[in-house]
């Protein structure tokens, strides 16, 4: 196994248009952070397990099909009948930002208690990976630290996505403390830009020199929407820019399937975050920004992974380094 991960699975639906008054007609597409994280890494031959829960309602176990058919194992997903499968809202507001409701009080993802976590998994794995949504509700909060926590005891690489999700949390202080406290955890960290904003109040390089002082990561991915990715370990840093032309659909999932992308990546180089080479970094982020980048030409995220073949062509496309 090379990569385990813990949170949240559930149905996203996204917007097709609006009608006169405003109320959308929309489309679901499976999904969740950790889900298309791994649908990423799958896609592009690693081997990968998902821990969770989902409800035995039709979404849950349609949700338990997807993972089976892109080749994710799912012997780690809990089925429970006393609770409903997670649903995510996406809308656009005047500007065209997304906007998130969640129909999770509670969902089935925030009730994965630390008993019903197959503890074997981890133990078969190279990393182990978690986001901050799984934090947000006990016993959720609670399995997911502990298997942080079992995963570190194993020497297990950590990497970490805080996925600010604000509708999720009951106030913004208990948000940036849990979201803090996984940074704590964690080896490679992938955040965007606003996340920076949000913990830090810097800017992308600012922030990503802080996390490196601050806390015990080794390696910084700072995701900037359109405008690429910066990054920096303790040796080297730089950004890759956006590719450009590109007609999007849907953005959802984007940042999950860069985070997948360069984890696959950093697999194949078989070396230690922080002894990553600026070569080897740019090669690494120029492919997790052309795979992010092609996903949002299609609606969804675990089915908007592209093929890896069209990943390394549109690369060379681009002129990326």
């Amino acid at each position: 196994m090379d990569v385990v991960a813990i949170g949240e699975l559930l149905i996203d639906f996204t917007c097709i248009h609006t009608d006169e008054e405003g109320y959308p007609t929309m489309a679901a597409h499976p999904g969740g952070a950790p889900a298309n994280f791994l649908a990423a890494l799958t896609k592009f031959g690693a081997k990968t397990a998902l821990i969770g829960k989902v409800g035995a309602d039709a979404f849950g176990k349609r949700l338990v099909s997807t993972l089976k058919k892109a080749g994710i194992e799912t012997k780690g997903i809990i089925t429970d009948d006393k609770v409903f499968t997670t649903l995510a809202f996406v809308t656009l507001d005047e500007t065209g930002n997304r906007e998130f409701s969640f129909s999770r009080k509670p969902g089935a993802d925030t009730c994965l208690s630390y008993e019903e976590v197959d503890a074997s998994l981890i133990d078969e794995a190279k990393i182990f990976h978690f986001g901050s949504v799984s934090l947000t509700d006990e016993p959720a909060r609670s399995a997911t630290r502990k298997m942080v926590e079992y995963a570190k005891s194993k020497g297990k690489i950590i990497t970490y996505d805080p996925n600010l999700r604000k509708p999720l949390w009951k106030n913004l202080e208990e948000a940036k403390e849990q979201i803090l406290w996984g940074m704590t955890k964690a080896d490679i960290v992938k955040i965007s830009d606003d996340e920076v904003k949000f913990l830090f109040g810097t800017g992308i390089e600012e922030g990503a020199d802080y996390i490196l002082k601050n806390f015990d990561v080794k390696l910084v991915f700072v995701t900037c929407g359109a405008d690429g990715c910066y990054f920096k370990n303790k040796k080297v840093s730089g950004q890759i820019p956006g590719m450009k032309h590109i007609q999007v659909t849907d953005t959802t999932g984007a940042g999950d399937i860069f985070g997948g992308s360069a984890v696959w990546k950093f697999l194949q180089k078989e070396s230690d975050p922080e002894e990553l080479s600026q070569e080897e970094l740019q090669d690494i982020v120029s492919f997790a920004c052309t795979s992010a980048t092609l996903s949002t030409t299609k609606s969804g995220g675990i089915s908007s992974v592209p093929e890896y073949e069209e990943v390394l062509l549109r690369q060379k496309e681009y002129k990326m380094p």
